[in-house]
């Protein structure tokens, strides 16, 4: 009963703030976003135009490439499978700890 209270409180709690708002963000006339305020920032809630998106991100750069996606993924695997092979250790058991400097000095 007592978990189900403090559990009732927190979504309570949760649910009664108010959620923050963001800065709105503005865009440069390429369609970039900018800092509103600064030269070269467009007004709030003006968009760049289809074509002018178009050739901002065909001069933005490649993606990643094929080899450099295989190698990302290869690198996840091995660090998932690291994790995967390290042993169980819960700390609760006698044995999961090792000796101490005051163990047996009953």
């Amino acid at each position: 009963m007592r978990a189900f209270v403090f559990a009732a409180l927190a979504a309570a709690a949760t649910l009664a703030v108010h959620p923050a708002t963001a800065a709105p963000t503005c865009q440069d006339r390429t369609g970039g976003a900018i800092k509103c305020g600064v030269p070269g920032a467009m007004p709030v809630g003006w968009t760049a135009s289809p074509a002018a998106q178009f050739e901002r991100r065909m001069h933005e750069g490649p993606d990643l490439s094929v080899e450099a996606q295989w190698s990302l993924i290869g690198l996840l695997v091995g660090l998932f499978g690291l994790i995967a092979s390290m042993p169980k250790f819960d700390g609760w058991g006698a044995g999961d700890w090792g000796r101490e400097e005051e163990d047996g000095e009953d």
